[in-house]
């Protein structure tokens, strides 16, 4: 690759952008008016302030070392009004010095951040105007968001101070100015406004006020010819704090009298809050709250107004953090002064604030404007007739007003009981603990309102095609909450979040959706069958803010005889303590205990500000960071990796860019989600030749650079575009009818479409025409609105399973039993009488015969449907005349299906056959004509596999297997399982209980991990995305990580807590494909891993270091490694090698198979009889060696109808065998049980449809197995 020229690197900036000294021009102070004197007032009239001194980071340079000033500027009245001109010429240099002489600085002089409009900034800092006052004021603060062109924000925090007017002199340009020309008359008891204004990046406006109140102290006591120095001081401090990464470590800083902390993000997709959430709940009710942020969600033009400037931004700012993770894009200019009036003209949605005395003016002068009064707690409109603004939906409503009137809003009530602090910044520290624990309630039950909204979005998706079916959610709403969703639909927030929906973005929104999903919402995302209203939902069908949770309070295997639904617990009817109720099972309302959290003191900064003292605060910041790791227990990676990251942008700022990299590589270890991938990059680039040479030395960072420079394009940005469902306008082949019913949400898998397909097509051109498909569609959805309508009298309801969905009503018909209508659920039918009673017919698994047929009455032949039930003589017939051949189809299907489902212990037969019944009856729906039955009949899969293929389940295989589950349940296809691994459950107090039930992770295709409860077999977390390739192995390290070893040669260390993959080991350098654990009570916990080259590294699981490093002689082809007796046993397609670090011991493939060329695939240690257990390509054998001498030929265990193996594993006295062999003429997955003392094999399992791929054990209580992709199931087998 050739060698590109290094590029300058920017350097990250700490929290100051820009700090400035605004107040009054020089000139208009000079001649006070004689009548203005003699009231006391310099002048009556305000005066236009200005820019009078700017102070821009760095302000010292690397090279030449200029004290702090070098980049400070004043301005005069003439300079400021081409400012903006000037500021388009070439910028200065930084670091460079400038004079400031006594005419003022040139303004070009002057490099100012992007975003921070010079002429409005005046205007922002004294919004009010400025006014000379006859006597002191009150320092005055508020908060500025100032945005440029791109959208990008930065904030400003203004502290406004008064200073009196001496007839001497005054300051300007930071030296003192002798009027000789003034009048003589006296301007004594006239006090001058001032306002320093500080911008930052973030949004410290606690933190910054804070220090801006540390300044005014100094200000108010200083010469006036002092004042620019101490604010040049001030702003070169906060430009040396760097701002902390997302995370629990807040940073501390000495700006004396007080200790000012700079908190964190929460994590990286959080916003930065430092501002008390609660403002609005004291300024407004619950309800006028809601009305806020629906007019916030449907996009209005809203003004608030306040007489306190700061409020403005202050509550503007917590209403839009109650939106997270929606957010607002439209304009946001929370104060506007006087002269910006006319922005609240713009035709367009904005969020905007002015002061309380113009409410008049603006709602007279606009229409359809939203004005939040902040200070009387009202709302109202601009227009006469009023806006037309929804209401928040019932449901969430209600629930978020209970969980507000729960929340303790007040400190002093906290205070009550405890003695008066006499020190300043412990009781600033107890205000902080309680804001911040408030913070946390409040940021939980926005969140909890907006899941509650918005929850069933996901309902309407279809992820392959990026397609959200607006039309049917909208149907799916209650009447009187649709009109709030028409107008929320339309929004360019809505439209984001669904791009982050269909992006399977796994943010605050989706953890908290995941978090309180109930059981019953858990088992649907598992069904191939379209969703129905349960029992429950019927029973329960009332006005309720709180739907329970339901989650099992269990940690062992489930009983597989018999997997149930768990019982919801009691509702809490309570909402007044939110910890009780969190604790009380509720999904509702949660405990949110903030998490805890750490500071770290920034040290002393050191004047005069001079390179040598910038370099000593940089060595301390170093070395203080250093000592904080080396008191941090081992396993504590998310504090260490924050230590890290600051360590790294110090280094950085010191010029010692290789230190900053390994820093920063060493978050791959930590934590991976604070990596500066854009800072690390432009760091690389900017390597001289030969520190880019040393570079390239180091083995971490020449991995650190290759994935930094010789990859750029590898991850290609992601399709985010969002697609509305619209009906076809043309005729569509197979391709494209697939594609347009996983659109539509009618079914996802393809099989089941092509069948469908094949029916609408039955004796015409294999093409749909789009009325058919309008006429299938519209059936379709009206068959599932008659579902949603259903109600059924609490009589009946109690003869029926909780879970159970009545998904076909016939109309009323005549039968043996008496006359009312056939009702079919997923497990049964039964009638339902016209006096509302329950009659059972039959479930589907008593069902013997299942006829269609005709019967007499009077001169008519009417079509009968007739069922033969087990134990039962009597035979039920059903006079459904149009109906019978109907209904014939649709109850044999689903008797098939039952068969096959109790057959193969696998639930998703009956789920697929009642997806092919509704089939049925919409192709009848939409064909209409004569041929429709015979149509529908192509849907009678399971029916027509059940009569010609008849293929009993062997006896043995029945009898052992007791389950199945899918992983690819609800995705388009089915997907191999690559590798399976089960752990245990685990009590633990900082977990949730949930958290603790066992679990199995199954890797699928491309990265990929899918995980389990198992102990309900519910899918506990869809998808955990361990990168893009295919995954080869895992293991389970010290009971809270799973590492996994991937193709693309990194393992990938996810935690089982938090469901998150934050950490990755880069070492090795080819596909990554065995792992083993070590765990030694005399020792830290070992991990041994492999790659395909031969490699074997071992780890530190504390440390995360490669304590040893080997290579196995003779290179590739290690496929997997074994530990025993202190040796290691590795697998390679030639040999098996055993190791102690040397060479001990080898058996070659060639020696023993001579007969043909062959390769191990698998093999298994079994100590306790002192044998080797191996398996060869193409041959259907397994070979036993004995572990003191490889030498001796092997001894053989012939598996019968065997031709292929892949995996074994040892549980107990046995050895389980996966593989491919012949059952019934087919090719199918086959699992074979051998005993160890005897070496016979005890069971031969047919196991899947598909190869086995995967094997693993469950508590030596269950060994579970893994298909191919064809079927892509898990099988779950009991061990004897």
């Amino acid at each position: 690759m050739a060698e590109t020229a290094p590029q300058h690197l920017a350097l990250p900036s700490g929290l100051l952008e820009l700090c400035a000294l605004l107040g009054a021009p020089r000139d208009s102070l000079r001649g006070p008016e004689p009548g203005a004197q003699k009231r006391g007032v310099h002048s009556p009239s305000s005066l236009d302030p200005e820019v009078l001194s700017i102070f821009v980071p760095p302000f010292v340079g690397r090279e030449d070392g200029q004290p702090a000033g070098a980049n400070c500027g004043t301005l005069s009245k003439t300079q400021r009004r081409s400012f903006r001109k000037k500021r388009e010429k070439p910028k200065a240099e930084p670091g460079k010095g400038l004079t400031a002489g006594p005419q003022g600085l040139d303004a070009d002089n002057v490099s100012v951040p992007n975003g921070v409009d010079l002429l409005a900034l005046p205007q922002l800092c004294f919004p009010g105007g400025l006014c000379v006052a006859s006597e002191p004021k009150e320092d005055y603060v508020h908060f500025l968001v100032l945005t440029d062109i791109c959208g990008n924000r930065t904030y400003g925090v203004v502290a406004r101070f008064y200073r009196p007017l001496h007839d001497e002199y005054c300051f300007y340009n930071g030296t003192p100015h002798w009027e000789s020309s003034r009048p003589t008359g006296s301007a004594a008891g006239s006090f001058v406004p001032f306002a320093v204004c500080v911008v930052s990046r973030f949004p410290y406006y606690n933190a910054l006020r804070d220090c801006l109140s540390c300044l005014l102290t100094h200000l108010k006591l200083c010469k006036d010819f002092e004042v620019d120095n101490h604010i040049k001081d001030f702003a070169a401090k906060l430009s040396l704090v760097p701002s902390p990464p997302p995370g629990p470590l807040h940073l501390v800083f000495n700006m004396k009298p007080l200790q000012i902390v700079f908190p964190s993000r929460a994590d990286p997709e959080s916003p930065l809050v430092d501002l008390d959430l609660h403002l609005p709940l004291l300024c407004f009710r619950p309800e006028k709250v809601l009305q806020v942020l629906t007019c916030l969600l449907t996009e209005q033009r809203l003004v608030f107004f306040s007489a306190s400037w700061a409020l403005l931004t202050l509550v503007a700012e917590c209403f839009l953090a109650y939106l997270h993770p929606l957010q607002w894009q439209h304009t946001f200019v929370p104060i506007l002064s006087g002269q910006m009036l006319d922005f609240v003209m713009a035709p367009t949605s904005f969020l905007m604030g002015c002061h309380v005395s113009h409410f008049e003016e603006v709602s007279k002068e606009a229409d359809g404007l939203v004005l939040i009064n902040i200070d009387s707690g009202s709302i109202t409109y601009s227009s006469d007739d009023g806006l037309d603004v929804p209401d928040i939906p019932f449901l969430a409503a209600q629930t978020f007003i209970q969980r507000v009137q729960s929340l303790q809003l007040h400190h002093e009530l906290d205070l009550a009981h405890l003695g008066t602090s006499t020190d300043l910044n412990d009781m600033r520290a107890r205000r902080r603990a309680w804001q911040c624990r408030l913070n946390s309630h409040i940021q939980q039950l926005t969140l909890q309102l907006l899941v509650g909204i918005f929850r069933e979005v996901k309902n309407h998706l279809n992820y392959e095609h990026r397609v959200f079916n607006s039309e049917e959610f909208l149907k799916s709403r209650a009447p009187g909450d649709q009109h709030f969703y028409k107008q929320v639909l339309d929004t360019y927030m809505f439209h984001s979040f669904l791009k982050a929906r269909l992006s399977r973005r796994m943010d605050a929104f989706a953890q908290m959706d995941l978090s309180t999903q109930s059981e019953e919402d858990r088992i649907n995302g598992m069904l191939l069958s379209p969703r129905r209203p349960t029992i429950e939902k019927m029973a329960s069908r009332k006005p309720s803010p709180q739907h329970a949770a339901r989650r099992r309070m269990v940690v062992s295997m489930p009983n597989l005889q018999d997997i149930t639904l768990p019982e919801p617990p009691p509702r809490n009817s309570s909402l007044r303590k939110m910890e009780a109720a969190g604790c009380g099972g509720s999904s509702a309302v949660l405990s949110v205990s903030p998490a805890t959290t750490h500071t770290f003191k920034i040290p002393e900064i050191h004047f005069p500000l001079v390179s040598q003292c910038v370099r000593a605060y940089y060595a301390d910041c170093v070395a203080l960071l250093s000592k904080a790791m080396g008191g941090l227990a081992p396993d504590n990676s998310v504090l260490l990796a924050r230590y890290l990251y600051l360590r790294g942008l110090v280094h950085l700022m010191q010029g010692q860019q290789l230190d900053a990299l390994l820093d920063f590589q060493s978050l791959y270890k930590t934590d991976l989600r604070i990596f500066p991938a854009d800072l690390v990059r432009s760091t690389v680039q900017s390597l001289a030749g030969p520190v880019r040479a040393q570079a390239e030395r180091v083995p971490e960072l020449r991995r650190l650079i290759s994935q930094v420079l010789d990859k750029p394009g590898e991850a290609p940005k992601a399709d985010e575009h969002v697609k509305n469902f619209e009906l076809p306008s043309k005729h569509m082949p197979l391709g494209d009818f697939v594609q347009r019913v996983q659109e539509s949400g009618i079914v996802r898998d393809i099989h089941i479409i092509g069948r469908l397909f094949e029916a609408l097509t039955v004796g015409q051109q294999k093409l749909i025409d789009p009325e058919t498909f309008r006429d299938l569609y519209t059936c379709w959805k009206e068959t599932e609105a008659e579902a949603q309508e259903v109600s059924l009298p609490a009589s009946v309801m109690e003869h029926l399973d909780k879970n159970e969905c009545v998904y076909k009503l016939s109309s009323s018909v005549k039968t043996n039993r008496g006359v009312g209508k056939i009702a079919m659920t997923q497990k049964r039918l039964f009638l339902l009488t016209e006096g509302r009673g329950y009659v059972e017919i039959s479930t589907f698994r008593d069902m013997e015969q299942v006829r269609s047929t005709t019967v007499a009455v009077l001169f008519l032949r009417i079509p009968t449907l007739k069922i033969k039930v087990v134990s039962k003589k009597e035979v039920f017939e059903a006079n459904l005349k149009t109906e019978c051949d109907l209904w014939h189809l649709m109850v044999k299907e689903m008797w098939a299906g039952k068969k096959l489902a109790d057959d193969h212990k696998d639930p998703q037969y009956i789920q697929q056959a009642l997806t092919h019944a509704l089939l049925m009856d919409a192709v009848v729906g939409t064909l209409q004509a004569p041929g429709a039955i015979y149509a529908a009949s192509k849907l009678s899969y399971f029916d027509k596999m059940r009569n010609e293929l008849p293929m009993a389940v062997p006896k043995t295989t029945s009898e052992t297997l007791k389950h199945k589950i899918n992983p690819s349940a609800g995705e388009a296809v089915s997907h191999a399982v690559e590798v399976l691994l089960y752990t245990p459950g685990r009590l633990d107090p900082a977990e949730k209980v949930g958290d603790a039930h066992p679990k199995l992770w199954c890797a699928l295709h491309e990265g990929k991990v899918v995980v389990f409860d198992a102990s309900s077999w519910t899918i506990h977390q869809h998808c955990v995305r361990v990168g893009t390739s295919k995954l080869n192995c895992m293991a389970t390290v010290e009971q809270n990580q799973v590492w996994v070893g991937s193709e693309d040669s990194v393992i990938y260390i996810i935690s089982i807590h938090s469901m998150s993959c934050n950490k990755q080991l880069t070492d090795h350098r080819a596909s990554v494909t065995g792992l083993v654990v070590q765990d030694g009570p005399e020792a830290p916990s070992q991990v041994y891993s492999c790659s395909v080259d031969g490699t074997v590294l071992v780890w530190n699981v504390s440390t995360l270091r490669v304590t040893r490093r080997f290579q196995l002689p003779g290179g590739g082809g290690l496929s997997s490694i074994s530990l025993h007796e202190g040796c290691l046993w590795c697998c390679t397609g030639s040999s098996i090698v055993v190791m102690d670090g040397s060479l001990r011991q080898e058996l070659k493939v060639d020696e023993n198979f001579t007969g043909k060329s062959t390769s191990f695939v698998a093999f298994q240690l079994v100590p306790e009889q002192g044998q080797l257990w191996a398996a060869c390509s193409g041959y259907h054998d397994i070979y036993v060696w004995g572990l003191q001498d490889l030498a001796q030929p092997p001894g053989r265990i012939h598996l019968p109808d065997c031709s292929r193996i892949n995996c074994m594993i040892r549980v107990k006295r046995q050895v389980w065998v996966g593989g491919t062999g012949p059952s019934q003429g087919q090719p199918k997955g086959k699992i074979y049980v051998v005993d160890v003392d005897r070496r016979v094999v005890e069971k031969e399992l047919v196991a899947h449809v598909d190869t086995v791929k995967a094997l693993c054990s469950a508590e030596d209580r269950y060994v579970l197995s893994g298909a191919g992709r064809e079927e892509g199931k898990i099988a779950i087998w009991k061990v004897e």
